[in-house]
C-alpha cells in the first residue's frame, strides 16, 4: 500500500551571504509529485509537523553539512508546541538543534498569541534558531515580529520597491539582533537594491533555483552597485558569518579527518560540548599534516581529535569586524589562518568568520571611502552625506542639512587667482572638522560648495565657527552663505526631498549682505534669518528676520 511519502520529494534553495557571496544555509522546500501537501499542512498541524521531519532527514541523506532552514505553520507551532520529534530527528541526524533555523510561515491571524510566544520560547530553549518569513508580503503585524524577537527576517522581495522600508527593516532587524534576507530575488538590481538597503543575506532564482541536490556553487553579481558605505564603528561580524563544520567534543581524529577530506571546501572544524560551546578547534593543514606524519594515522585515528587541536578563538555575534580583526592579533602568528567561532548570547556556535573575508571587505570599505574624497580637501562627496541622511530619515531621526559655500567664488579666483582660492577651500573644510562634533558629517561636494549633516543642538557653535571667522583671499575680504533645513521624523521621504527643501534656501541666503544664515523647515513656507540683511529696498515675503548672532 502506498503512503503519501512515496510521492513526496524536497528540493533545496541556498540562502546566500551578500558580503562573503558563500551559502550561508540551505532552505528545504516540499515538492510533491501530486495534490496540495501545503494546503493540507495548513490545516492539518500534525502533517505540517512530519513534514518537518522529512525535511530535515532528506537533507541528511544528501549529506550536506551546511545549515538547514525548515519551514513550519505559525498555526502548527501554537498547535504543537516545542516539536519534539523534530528535536528527535535532529538529533538522530547527527546534527545540532541550532544548525537548524525554523522559518515560520504565515498566516498569523486568528494563531493563539500566547500559544506561539511559548512554542517559540520551547524551541529555543532547545537550541533551534528561529526566522520570522514572508515579511512585508503577509499578516504579521509589526508589534508580533517584536515579541517573536527572530534571529533572521525574511522579506518579500517586492519591498525593494520601496527602499526606504527596507532601511527601516534593517533598523528594525538590528535593534532585534537579527539579520536581514531578501526572497525572491530574481534579476541583478534587485540584487543591488536588496545590497543597498542593507541586507545580510538573498535568495531566488538569481543566484540558484530550487533543486534536488544541494547547490555547490551559487551567482553572486558583483557588489559595485553603490552599496551604501559601512559605519565607522566596522561592518558587523554577522555579515560575515560562514557555516561551520562541528563535531562533538569527544570526536576521534579518524571522524575529523573524514569529515575533512569528504568536503574539501572545508578550512577547520570545531568541537562543540554538548551545549554547542566550542571546546576545541582543529586547523584542517596542521591537522591533516600530522595524520599524514610517519605513524602518524596508526598513532592518532582513535584517539580524542582535542589532542590535535587548540583553544578555540570566539567573538560574540554582535562584534564588529575590526574587533576580530583585535582576536586574531592576540593570537599567535601561527594561527592567523584559522577559523574565528561566532557564539550567541548562550555560548553556542553559529558560524565562523575567515579573516580574508574580513581583510577584503574593510580594503573595499577604505578604497569606497577614498574614492569618494574630495583631492582638495579629503572630505567625503556628497555620496557619504546623502547615504547617512538616508540613514537617519529610515530611524526616524530629526536631522539638520546645511549648503555652505563662498559669496562670489569665481570674482575670488579671478582677482586673487586659483591658488589662493584653493587655499580658501581647504581653509574653510579644515575649519568645518574641527568644528564638527558627535554625529556631524562634513562633505564637500565640489568647487566652493560643502555639505553638513548634523543634529539641531549642533548647528549655534558650528555656524558660528565659520560664519564669525575673518575669512581672506590673497588679502581680499571674503563672506560665506549657509542655508539650513531642519527635517523632522516624516517630512522628507529621502536624500532628494531634503536636498530640494534646502535649494530655495541656499538661494535666500545668497540673496543677503554679509556673513549670511537662514534656516527653513521641510514641508514649511518662508524661513528664518539668523544671519546677513536684506540690501537696502528689498524684502522677502515669508521671511522672519533675526538680529544677528541671534540663535
Amino acid at each position: 500500500m502506498h503512503s503519501w511519502t512515496d510521492t513526496l520529494r524536497f528540493a533545496f534553495q541556498p540562502v546566500v551571504n551578500l558580503t562573503t557571496g558563500g551559502v550561508a544555509g540551505l532552505e528545504i522546500l516540499v515538492r510533491p509529485e501530486t495534490g496540495d501537501i501545503l494546503a493540507e499542512a495548513r490545516r492539518d498541524p500534525g502533517l505540517d509537523g512530519r513534514l518537518a521531519v522529512l525535511a530535515v532527514r532528506a537533507a541528511v541523506r544528501k549529506e550536506t553539512l551546511l545549515p538547514l532552514h525548515v519551514n513550519v505553520f505559525a498555526g502548527t507551532l501554537a498547535d504543537l508546541g516545542g516539536l519534539t520529534p523534530l528535536h528527535d530527528a535532529v538529533r538522530e541526524a547527527g546534527r545540532l538543534p541550532w544548525e537548524v533555523t525554523l522559518d515560520v510561515v504565515p498566516p498569523y491571524t486568528h494563531v493563539p498569541h500566547r500559544a506561539l510566544m511559548e512554542a517559540l520560547a520551547s524551541l529555543r530553549d532547545q537550541g533551534f534558531r528561529i526566522s520570522a518569513d514572508g515579511v512585508g508580503d503577509g499578516d504579521l503585524p509589526l508589534r508580533l515580529l517584536t515579541d517573536i524577537g527572530p534571529d533572521l527576517v525574511k522579506l518579500d522581495a517586492s519591498l525593494l520597491a520601496r527602499p526606504a522600508a527596507v532601511r527601516a527593516m534593517r533598523t528594525l532587524c538590528d535593534e532585534l539582533g537579527a539579520l536581514l534576507a531578501v526572497e525572491g530575488v530574481e534579476t541583478e538590481l534587485q540584487c543591488a537594491a536588496a545590497q543597498s538597503a542593507g541586507a545580510q543575506l538573498a535568495q531566488g532564482e538569481l543566484f540558484a533555483p530550487p533543486a534536488r541536490l544541494p547547490a555547490a556553487d551559487v551567482y553572486v553579481p558583483s557588489r559595485s552597485f553603490g552599496v551604501v558605505p559601512a559605519p565607522r564603528s566596522g561592518p558587523s561580524v554577522r555579515e560575515f558569518v560562514r557555516p561551520a563544520a562541528l563535531l562533538p567534543a569527544g570526536a576521534s581524529a579518524g571522524q575529523v579527518r573524514a569529515l575533512l577530506t569528504g568536503s574539501p571546501d572545508v578550512s577547520g572544524v570545531l568541537l562543540v560540548d554538548r551545549e554547542g560551546v566550542p571546546v576545541r578547534s582543529v586547523h584542517r593543514s596542521r591537522f591533516l599534516l600530522s595524520m599524514s606524519g610517519r605513524y602518524g594515522h596508526a598513532l592518532y585515528a582513535d584517539r580524542p581529535a582535542a589532542k590535535l587541536g587548540d583553544p578555540p578563538r570566539t567573538v560574540g555575534i554582535d562584534a564588529t569586524a575590526w574587533e576580530v580583526l583585535d582576536v586574531v592579533a592576540d593570537g599567535g602568528r601561527d594561527r592567523t589562518s584559522d577559523d574565528v567561532a561566532v557564539v550567541d548570547r548562550c555560548g553556542r556556535c553559529v558560524g565562523v568568520v575567515r579573516l580574508a573575508d574580513l581583510v577584503r571587505a574593510l580594503a573595499e570599505t577604505r578604497v569606497e571611502e577614498a574614492a569618494g574624497l574630495n583631492p582638495l580637501t579629503r572630505l567625503p562627496g556628497s555620496d557619504a552625506i546623502t547615504g547617512e541622511v538616508d540613514r537617519r530619515i529610515a530611524d526616524g531621526r530629526t536631522f539638520a542639512l546645511s549648503w555652505l559655500d563662498v559669496d562670489h567664488f569665481k570674482q575670488v579666483n579671478d582677482g586673487a587667482g586659483f591658488a589662493a582660492g584653493d587655499e580658501l577651500i581647504r581653509s574653510v573644510g579644515r575649519a568645518l572638522q574641527v568644528s564638527a562634533c558627535g554625529s556631524t558629517r562634513v562633505g564637500h561636494i565640489g568647487g566652493d560648495d560643502f555639505l553638513v549633516l548634523a543634529d539641531p543642538e549642533g548647528l549655534d557653535p558650528l555656524a558660528a565657527s565659520v560664519l564669525d571667522a575673518p575669512w581672506s583671499a590673497g588679502g581680499r575680504p571674503v563672506t560665506l552663505s549657509l542655508a539650513t533645513v531642519l527635517c523632522p521624523p516624516g517630512s522628507v521621504a529621502d536624500h532628494r526631498q531634503a536636498a530640494a527643501c534646502l535649494a530655495p534656501l541656499k538661494k535666500a541666503a545668497k540673496a543677503l549682505r554679509g556673513a549670511s544664515w537662514v534656516v527653513g523647515r521641510a514641508g514649511l513656507p518662508g524661513h528664518e534669518v539668523r544671519r546677513g540683511s536684506m540690501p537696502v529696498g528689498r524684502a522677502e515675503p515669508g521671511v522672519v528676520g533675526v538680529e544677528p548672532g541671534a540663535g
